[in-house]
């Protein structure tokens, strides 16, 4: 009796041995050995979308939510590009996957056959490890070394271009397989810190009279809220995070101050500018964090699972440490000791003054009239959301001008909230939501995203149409890319070029692709309308007219005003 299985069949068991539960992608000729033998294959599902980028969203959105891999699977030259912009988002912001390309026969791969293209080249920039499968023996090391590569250090996605001919032939004599493979015991371990280091940041913890933690995606990526925290409580440490590091935290948290970016609040940028040491943990330090570098900064301690993040920019008064952010918060603690409740004593009237401020802030953005109707204020709109929404309710801001509103929205709980930031990829929060009602179709989840984005990924609505879930789709809608025709009329005499639409009914058009939508144009029946949604738990498309003069660039939550 033969034990022989299709190469395509190796690499499903290899997948479903890792844990992974979904592959996302439309399907072709190339791909067919794979996805053919997911269906005879208990565990794992094949999820098609309207374009492959949408399947790579979703690898990311999994991936960010789990901590766990899912993957993308396209065919070979239109399809394996059309994944490339969904794949670098989530390289730049550090979440894992699998993202499986699936090209020519092996003799004829580099040569002038149908859709040829050198995959390995085009997404090797954007991903953490990327080979050519050529060959039956070499899809289980290949997998196998990939998925180390995903979940170890600063996680990632990963890239496998496989021969057609060596998915569709069978192998013979294949190698076993086990049903949970052995590495998924230990590849999420992370280092704890070097004691000599860990007792040269006490000591300067304790003697920094106004320390704040500078919290990055690795407070996402670490799971490490409660540790962070209670560092925080125990020292008496203020928290802010970058643009990527939302989420890592409550936001309503009495230590806890919000964002500092490009576009951060006022609030977050004035309690990082009063510190006189910067405990960056999980924080890159990069361009959207830092104002492209221009940022000053005083002594830094940056604190990373991966030594190579360490110092690659403030690198002169930059002390390093290298460990994973929740075993350094509670190992600085018993380090600290004793001596801990004095320093935060000494930052106690620090602390008043910042609360002070927090509340003031908090109050700036308050809205003034709930009953207003016509084109609305996106600040009005994010704090109306947010009074109506559950409690653990899932922001999915796009990227653009949606992201930056969603800093008026109050985080309750960690890893309430996900966003393009590294890559800033639009059509990001369509595919996001469908990949989160994949993983608890009860939890409530709210996309904001702007017109410009969902133009993007409009096909997606089907996909949600047929997935389900308890979908709330906002759209901020001002028939433009908002914040690029923003930006022009600040820096350019008013002068816009390519960022106008004409006008377009997006609940008409969710309507048409099996989705519950209309028009909304009050903030008291977008609050009703929202409650509804949520409590009937099926998706629906909510297209809100905005106010076009509410400039994101200048709104004075997030411009602090000049001095002199």
């Amino acid at each position: 009796m033969s034990t022989s299985k299709t190469g395509g069949q190796l690499v499903v068991d290899m997948l479903r041995s890792f844990g992974v539960e979904y592959v996302f992608g439309v399907v072709g000729g190339q791909t067919l050995a794979i996805t053919d033998a997911i269906i005879d294959t208990p565990g794992i599902e094949v999820v098609h979308t309207r374009h492959e980028n949408a399947a790579a969203v979703m690898m990311d959105a999994y991936g960010r939510l789990t901590g766990t891999p899912a993957a993308c699977i396209s065919t070979t030259g239109p399809g394996a590009t059309n994944l490339i912009t969904g794949v670098g988002g989530a390289y730049r912001d550090s979440s894992p996957g699998f993202v499986l390309t699936c090209n020519n026969n092996g003799e004829n791969i580099h040569k002038d056959d149908a859709q040829n293209a050198d995959h390995v080249e085009l997404i090797k920039p954007l991903v953490k490890y990327s080979r050519l499968v050529a060959h039956a023996s070499s899809i289980k090391q290949a997998m196998e070394e990939a998925y180390v590569n995903a979940l170890t250090g600063n996680p990632g996605p990963v890239h496998l271009d496989f021969a057609r001919d060596t998915i569709e032939n069978q192998v013979a004599n294949p190698p076993s397989v086990p049903e949970v493979h052995p590495s998924r015991d230990w590849v999420a371990e992370r280092p704890s810190a070097n004691p000599v280091a860990l007792a040269r940041v006490a000591e300067r913890v304790l003697s920094a009279k106004r320390p704040v933690i500078w919290l990055g995606n690795g407070g996402n990526r670490a799971r490490a809220d409660q540790e962070v925290l209670a560092l925080a409580d125990a020292l008496g440490i203020p928290v802010v995070t970058t643009f990527n590091g939302i989420g890592s935290v409550p936001t309503t948290h009495p230590l806890v101050y919000g964002a500092v970016s490009r576009m951060g609040t006022v609030l977050s940028g004035d309690v990082l500018g009063e510190a006189d040491l910067v405990l960056a943990l999980g924080n890159s330090l990069n361009a959207v964090s830092t104002g492209r570098w221009k940022r000053a900064l005083p002594e830094v301690v940056q604190v990373d699972v991966d030594p190579t993040m360490i110092g690659r920019y403030y690198s002169e008064i930059t002390q390093g440490v290298v460990s994973d952010l929740g075993s350094f918060s509670r190992d600085l603690v018993t380090a600290v000791g004793e001596r801990a409740g004095a320093a935060k004593q000494g930052r106690a009237e620090w602390l008043a003054s910042l609360e002070a401020k927090r509340s003031a802030w908090w109050q700036g953005s308050e809205v003034s009239d709930s009953d207003a109707e016509g084109e609305l204020s996106p600040a009005d709109i994010v704090r109306t959301l947010r009074e109506v929404s559950p409690d653990d309710t899932l922001l999915i801001p796009d990227a653009g001008n949606p992201g930056v509103w969603s800093f008026l929205w109050e985080i309750t709980r960690p890893n309430t909230y996900i966003k393009p930031v590294g890559f800033g990829n639009m059509g990001f929060a369509l595919p996001s939501a469908i990949a989160a009602s994949l993983i608890d179709p009860r939890r409530p989840v709210l996309a904001l995203i702007g017109d410009g984005s969902l133009g993007m990924s409009m096909g997606e609505l089907e996909t949600l149409a047929r997935v389900g879930g308890n979908v709330c789709i906002v759209v901020l809608n001002d028939s433009s890319y908002g914040n690029i025709r923003q930006e022009q009329e600040l820096h350019f005499n008013g002068r816009t070029i390519g960022v106008d639409f004409g006008a377009v009914d997006y609940g008409m058009a969710a309507r048409a692709m099996g989705v519950g939508g209309e028009v909304v144009t009050s903030l008291s029946k977008l609050r009703q309308r929202v409650a509804d949604a949520f409590a009937a738990g099926e998706p629906v498309v909510l297209d809100v007219p905005i106010d076009r003069d509410v400039n994101a660039w200048t709104f004075p939550s997030f411009v602090a005003p000049k001095k002199g």
